[in-house]
């Protein structure tokens, strides 16, 4: 019985953690919209094989992006161009 009980709290939670993070991602609403959502698909994904899917391509986007964003402020060495004249 206490099996059904977690199923069901986690399906009720991750299906609430997505309306609100839908709704917090719309223009112009502050908060953490897109965390909720990727909490609600994690709660989600324990459950349902195209959760899991929709949360492994979601880590595997924000991985890519992290990447290009490391991969622009290593390139960059953090001090100002030298000044015309100055050498």
């Amino acid at each position: 019985m206490m099996q059904y009980t977690i199923r069901l709290g986690r399906l009720v939670l991750g299906i609430l953690l997505l309306i609100v993070g839908a709704i917090l991602s719309l223009p112009l609403v502050p908060g953490p919209g897109l965390l909720l959502v990727f909490l609600g698909v994690t709660l989600l994904g324990n459950e349902f094989h195209w959760a899991r899917r929709l949360r492994d391509w979601m880590y595997r986007t924000f991985a890519q992006v992290r990447g290009r964003i490391d991969g622009r402020q290593q390139g960059s060495s953090g001090k100002a161009p030298p000044r015309e004249g100055e050498g």
